[in-house]
């Protein structure tokens, strides 16, 4: 009798309909409503959510099955699911911001008919990353807040949003909070919106080159912290040597100030701190068209220079590393000989 009666399973747009349902009683729900029945709802909106996550991903039975994501997407993205779902993250116990972070990461991967459809709605709510950037200022949400906001940014017209955003300079901030798992998670988040999109990175570091490495240098390079300096360190070493940022390159190794700066950290007393510095230093020793303030500086420590690479070397043999401070000795003897006065008959 039992068999008669039993429920109709539930397809991913009835799940995305309740979803969206509970998500607006969440967001809105008024102080007369009774405390019982508010968490029947949020206990309900949890499994919704956690049903959600199943499809898209599948589970220890199943496979995801794509017509499945693909009808979740669709409706997912008709109404404003996404911007509730993220509002009501706060609202949410750890479990379930745990799964709606993954639902809200992999519905920007979900293509539908060759398009991901994502993109096309955040284009037109760009101010969802505002939410989410300022999330890091909430311990309780940075890293939930942090994994979307990564997962958003794959969108190359989102990443402009943020890089053009005033809320870019915040990160300089959030590299540097106490809390050092947001921290992490905030400086993974600048990493990626300084690779991943490589024209438009070009575009962005290019047209505001004097505010971003003046943050650059003063809160990240001259930091005393040191897992944010080794971290900057490498992280300009790799947007430095990336072939899309040759015009913002050429730029960095003609500032003397640039120079004194990364001098002075290559007599850090930690030696992979010098090992990153290093691979930012040779880019000055190599530019062919030093500018005469950067070569007098070549010239004026010389000997102190050589000295310093004659015993410099990692821990652990590298061939690489030993050829490019070859190369970097070569170019401060060859800048030597250039100017020394010629001997007269």
């Amino acid at each position: 009798m039992k068999k008669l009666f039993k429920s109709k399973p539930r397809t991913p747009v009835d799940l995305v309909r309740q979803t969206r349902d509970l998500l607006v009683f969440a967001d809105r729900g008024g102080p007369d409503t009774k405390e019982s029945k508010r968490n029947e709802k949020m206990m309900e909106l949890s499994k919704l959510i956690r049903d959600l996550k199943v499809i898209l991903y599948g589970d220890s039975d199943s496979e995801p099955v794509p017509e499945a994501c693909s009808q979740l997407t669709q409706e997912f993205f008709r109404e404003n699911t996404l911007r509730l779902l993220i509002l009501c993250v706060p609202k949410l116990n750890l479990e379930s911001r745990k799964d709606a972070t993954q639902v809200v990461a992999n519905l920007q991967r979900q293509q539908v008919q060759s398009r991901l459809i994502a993109c096309d709605y955040l284009e037109k709510n760009l101010d969802l990353m505002d939410i989410l950037i300022a999330g890091y200022e909430n311990a309780d949400l940075g890293l939930h807040y942090g994994t979307m906001l990564r997962e958003c940014i794959r969108h190359q017209t989102v990443a402009r949003y943020v890089l053009e955003s005033e809320r870019m300079k915040k990160f300089f901030g959030y590299i540097q909070l106490p809390n050092f798992d947001v921290a992490s998670d905030a400086a993974a988040t600048f990493k990626e919106l300084l690779t991943r999109h490589k024209s438009t990175v070009a575009e962005f570091l290019l047209k505001n080159y004097d505010w971003f490495f003046a943050e650059y240098n003063k809160k990240l390079l001259e930091s005393d912290n040191y897992i944010t300096k080794r971290q900057a360190l490498k992280l300009l070493g790799d947007i430095l040597h990336d072939r899309s940022n040759l015009d913002v390159m050429a730029r960095y190794v003609s500032s003397e100030e640039n120079l004194k700066i990364i001098m002075a950290i290559l007599r850090n007393s930690a030696k992979s701190i010098q090992i990153a510095a290093f691979h930012v230093f040779k880019l000055f020793a190599g530019n062919p068209n030093k500018p005469p303030r950067i070569a007098n500086i070549f010239d004026r420590n010389r000997e102190k220079l050589l000295r310093f690479f004659a015993d410099f070397k990692p821990d652990k043999e590298d061939e690489q590393f030993e050829a490019d401070k070859s190369q970097v000795v070569r170019e401060i003897v060859a800048l030597e000989c250039i100017n020394r006065p010629s001997i007269q008959p």
